[in-house]
């Protein structure tokens, strides 16, 4: 047994490459002994700008010798068949082997030595390399089939224990030559073997282990900052890649000009971290510091003061960008950028970009009017779950007043409505002051819409993307908007993935979920829902987005009647633009079939569709030879919409159960209760799935299972289908526009519909077991039913609990197919009568188990 060392050395390989390109050494390396029959090793790999490294441990010194058996055809098969096996097998009749008639051809292979192995994967290895980005160079590069690396590869090291694997790739031969640092090392380095490689280099000055490396700058820049008497902010992507981009990492800290920190902080880390690769650290205080830490490639002599100078002066021109565009920036008011968004195209079908403002700042106007989104009941919460930070109560000049210097309990929900003291006598004031309040509120929440844009035309998200919103938040702040106002805009993106804050403000929550509503709805709306793996605009994390805002923040509505307001808000401007388009849609818009396709109609599809290929109306009009584009927009739209709503229900249904995975919340028990028929209140949804989940893993609840499914089965043999969903549910139909209060209020069917529920004498003594049953659905089923309508799911799983011995019972000493067909029929009845009882509650047939 002995170690394999190959280095592949080049020149700079990018530092976001590297963790891959270790991985994919590790892959191929692998691959290749696996097809020569050597057992995999333990596997080290290396990665630093200039060179990619694995060692392998305890590899034999040769493959092991096999016997291959090949089954051959018959021995009296005819001689044609016999010539092909032997051309096949390369051997003689005589070679062969005869057992009970049939023919083997027995191949000894012998072994192969591992380093002849190695010599020949080598290659095969590097050409096979699968770099994000590869290149030719030199005279070669004139050839297509000329070997490609990510930068022009240099020396091959190749050691198996102490001697050279022998191989040659684009005139590049291996050998046991490489070399050191590029300044603290001078000439060749001739590695013994793997056991003495790491050692060999860091005497070289390079230090070949990316973890060790990135300790080092990590303690480094600790102790650099601690000494300084500031707290480094940390960042593991940062400390990564500056481990990528050297050899032997020495971190210097400098600083910069104070006058600097009147720009926001995110803007002055963004700056370092992504144009500089630098970290910057905080003071006492928390805030930002004039500090930061760039790591050096060399140990310098004058301790690196030359280089923290150099740096310094890049870092101070980059900031004198950054400060130029907010300084500029701030000088045009959020009104006037927001009117530039009309040159930005949102979606060639859906508009602009204020297009969009506008439909979100009605809808997210609608939200609070409605009372979807009320005044947050979450005191003390501040802006998002995860407390998300304040903004300014009354605005200040820009330099006293900028969000990051702000307490977050400026942004409290018990600063922003004024409620009505304890001791006010009149109940009348108290509704006045609860409307005002609901009344600023929406006022509020459109006005942060009208502005959540408003940034992208700046010129500092046009240099920094990633502050998009962020610095929406800022300018509005400074030129003295609400601090409600200016935190809507701020954290209207959010939560943007799983970890992120969720906002609990009111008016970013109607914000936040009006942008991504419209942006769902929107592109169903143009048949761009995600297929597969393909979500080319991010409609699933949209979807993840608002249901965190609606169950963190319990908003109570069905998702169907939601989708629908949005769509006709849609739809309504999608008209606008029509009747814009062209003058005869001024006298279009009010004929009948016109307006059948505006309310959304069942028909309104068609409706579109008719209008666009020009088929003849109810009242004669005119049409113009060429439709505008926004024609055939218009009822795609229409169309989708029509037929779409409970695809994007059932869409953001899929999205709940990816968001409840993760907190172990069973798919099926969703599914469970979504297939009742309209239950697409989320926030009563997971109450209801977290109820059942609770009671299934109990021995009741896996007991009425059992009996669930023994009896579906039964009924389901004996042709009792399930009943319709809206028939079990008729509130909770999803077209209907019935209120909650409403909802939970409309009577239950029970049994088949028919008057089953209703107590009917038996023409028959029914068995004890069976009046036992009997009598205990008259008092579960209404007690379950109770339950759910007053939202008591865990009173509603006790009620079907207590059917578990009953049903047991009724299983055990009860015949259903009794010759008595009036006994039959009306234990039939009885089972289903069961069944809908247990649907009250949830789908059990949706249950696995």
């Amino acid at each position: 047994m002995t170690d394999f060392l190959l280095e592949l050395r080049s020149e700079e390989i990018p530092a976001r490459m590297q963790a891959k390109a270790r991985d994919d050494l590790a892959k191929l390396f692998l691959a290749e002994l696996a097809a020569a029959g050597l057992p995999a090793p333990a596997i080290t790999t290396y990665a630093t700008p200039r060179r990619l490294a694995l060692i392998a441990r305890d590899l034999p010194l040769e493959t092991a010798a096999v016997s291959e058996e090949i089954k051959g055809p018959k021995s009296s098969a005819p001689p044609q068949a016999l010539e092909g096996f032997l051309r096949k097998t390369g051997l003689t009749r005589d070679e062969l082997v005869e057992r009970d008639g049939v023919l083997f051809a027995v191949i000894d292979r012998p072994g192969r030595a591992t380093a002849d192995v190695l010599a020949e994967a080598i290659p095969r290895i590097i050409r096979a390399f699968p770099w994000p980005k590869s290149m030719r160079w030199g005279d070669a590069s004139l050839s297509t089939e000329s070997l490609k690396w990510v930068r022009p590869l240099q020396g091959i090291v190749a050691l198996l224990g102490t001697d050279i694997v022998p191989c040659e790739i684009a005139g590049i031969a291996s050998g046991r030559t490489t070399m050191g640092h590029r300044f603290h090392s001078t000439g060749a380095i001739e590695i013994e073997s793997a056991a003495t490689y790491a050692e060999q280099l860091r005497d070289a000055h390079v230090i070949v282990d990316q973890d060790e490396r990135a300790n080092i700058i990590a303690v480094g820049a600790k102790m650099a900052a601690g000494k300084a008497g500031l707290t480094l902010i940390e960042d593991a992507g940062l400390l990564a890649e500056n481990a990528g981009l050297t050899e032997w990492p020495v971190p210097l800290l400098g600083r910069f000009d104070e006058a600097f920190l009147s720009v926001p902080p995110e803007v002055i880390q963004l700056t370092a971290r992504v144009n500089q690769k630098y970290f910057v650290c905080s003071d006492a205080d928390g805030k930002l510091a004039n500090a930061f830490i760039c790591t050096a490639n060399i140990d310098a002599a004058d301790g690196g003061a030359k280089i923290i100078d150099g740096n310094r002066k890049v870092l101070a021109a980059r900031l004198s960008d950054a400060k130029f565009f907010y300084d500029t920036d701030l000088k045009v008011p959020l009104d006037e950028q927001s009117k530039k968004l009309d040159r930005i195209v949102f979606h060639e079908k859906l508009g602009t970009v204020a297009d969009k403002v506008v439909r979100v700042a009605k809808l997210a106007r609608w939200l609070v009017e409605e009372g979807i989104v009320k005044s947050s009941p979450l005191a003390g919460r501040g802006t998002s779950e995860a407390g998300g930070g304040g903004v300014p109560q009354s605005p200040a000049s820009p330099a006293e007043n900028p969000l990051h210097h702000l307490p977050e309990e400026a942004n409290s929900p018990q600063q922003q409505v004024d409620h009505a003291p304890h001791d006010q006598g009149s109940s009348g004031g108290r509704s006045d002051l609860l409307l005002r309040a609901a009344e600023d509120l929406a006022d509020l929440a459109e006005r942060a819409a009208l502005l959540c844009k408003a940034d992208l035309v700046t010129g500092m998200v046009g240099e920094f993307p990633e502050l998009q919103g962020l610095m929406g938040g800022y300018y509005a702040a400074a030129q003295g908007e609400d601090p409600r106002i200016a935190a809507a805009i701020r954290d209207h993106y959010k939560p943007v993935g799983q970890g992120d804050d969720v906002p609990t403000d009111p008016v970013t929550v109607a914000v936040s979920l009006a942008d991504k509503l419209d942006t769902l709805v929107g592109f169903f709306a143009i048949g761009e829902a995600p297929t597969g793996s393909r979500d080319p605009f991010a409609l699933r994390r949209a979807a993840l987005g608002a249901i965190r805002l609606i169950l963190v923040n319990d908003i109570r509505v069905h998702t169907y009647h939601l989708c629908r307001e949005v769509g006709e808000m849609l739809l309504s401007q999608t008209f606008f633009r029509l009747s814009e388009a062209g003058s005869c849609w001024a006298e279009v818009k009010h004929t009948a079939l016109f307006q059948s396709a505006f309310r959304l109609d069942d028909d309104c599809a068609v409706a579109l569709l008719q209008m666009t290929n020009g088929d003849v109306f109810e009242e004669k009009i005119d049409l113009p030879d060429e439709l505008p584009d926004i024609a055939f927009v218009a009822a795609e739209i229409s169309a989708n919409l029509v037929i779409g709503n409970e695809a994007i229900r059932d869409f953001f249904v899929d999205r709940l159960k990816v968001q409840q995975r993760e907190a172990g919340v069973r798919h099926d028990l969703i599914d469970a209760v979504f297939a009742l028929g309209g239950e697409d209140d989320l926030v009563r949804l997971l109450a209801r799935v977290h109820a059942l989940q609770a009671f299934i893993g109990t021995p009741d609840g896996a007991n009425l299972l059992a009996g669930y499914k023994r009896a579906a089965n039964i009924l389901k043999k004996e042709g009792f289908e399930t009943s319709d969903k809206s028939d079990r549910h008729p509130g909770l139909d999803p077209g209907s526009r019935l209120s909650a209060t409403e909802v939970e209020a409309s009577p239950r069917l029970e049994g088949r519909g028919d008057g089953a529920g209703e107590a009917v004498a038996l023409p028959y003594t029914p068995e004890p077991a069976e009046a036992a049953l009997i009598a205990a659905l008259d008092i579960a089923e209404p007690a379950a039913a109770a339950a759910v309508a007053a939202e008591d799911f865990e009173a509603a799983m006790a009620a079907l609990a207590s059917l578990r011995a009953p049903i047991d019972a009724f299983f055990e000493t009860v015949i259903v197919n009794d010759s008595d067909r009036a006994k039959r029929a009306a234990r039939l009845a009885l089972l289903e009568k069961v069944r809908n009882a247990v649907h009250g509650v949830a789908d059990f047939s949706k249950i696995e188990g």
